[in-house]
């Protein structure tokens, strides 16, 4: 993470979840949503599945859209999980876990690292299928982009309830 970089402390630091957990949402969630500078400055947040590994995020994509002029026009983005949602109705509240990462986004150019990102995508959406995501590689892989965050600033934060029940 890029130390000279500044951004906003968490306000109730009693909720924030460590480094190790909140790596271990982004290792295990299947989903959640990117944050861009979209058109006319409006914000873009869009749900995407993902893969995280050794401090970064991978995508595919398609090779046009809203996400990729977005990703175009502005390299920094937020990516952000939803671990845990458990409504209380008669509590009035929700008991979650989540995890915001912020970083830069790129278009990965290289062949060896697209292959790389991808092949992790393939293992965690199709664990354990070898020929199929060589398969999947070769019909696909020139038909898509791949994409990287490289996370600079990582924040977890759960629910009081949660904190309490600790």
């Amino acid at each position: 993470m890029n130390e000279d970089m500044k951004f906003r402390e968490m306000r109730r630091k009693r909720q924030q979840l460590s480094e190790e957990d909140s790596i271990s949402i982004l290792k295990n969630s299947t989903a959640g949503t990117l944050a861009l500078l979209g058109d006319n400055g409006y914000p873009y947040a869009v749900p995407v599945s993902y893969v995280y590994a050794d401090g970064k995020l991978y995508f595919h994509s398609a090779q046009t859209g809203h996400k990729i002029d977005a990703i175009k026009r502005c390299e920094k983005a937020s990516f952000c999980v939803i671990a845990a949602d458990d409504i209380h109705p008669s509590e009035f509240t929700t008991y979650f876990r989540s995890v915001i990462a912020f970083g830069k986004i790129q278009i990965i150019e290289s062949e060896d690292e697209r292959i790389y990102a991808a092949s992790l995508l393939g293992d965690k959406y199709n664990p354990g299928d070898e020929a199929g995501l060589h398969k999947e590689l070769e019909k696909g892989l020139s038909h898509m982009l791949v994409l990287r965050l490289d996370i600079e600033h990582l924040t977890g934060k759960e629910a009081i309830e949660l904190v309490r029940k600790k």
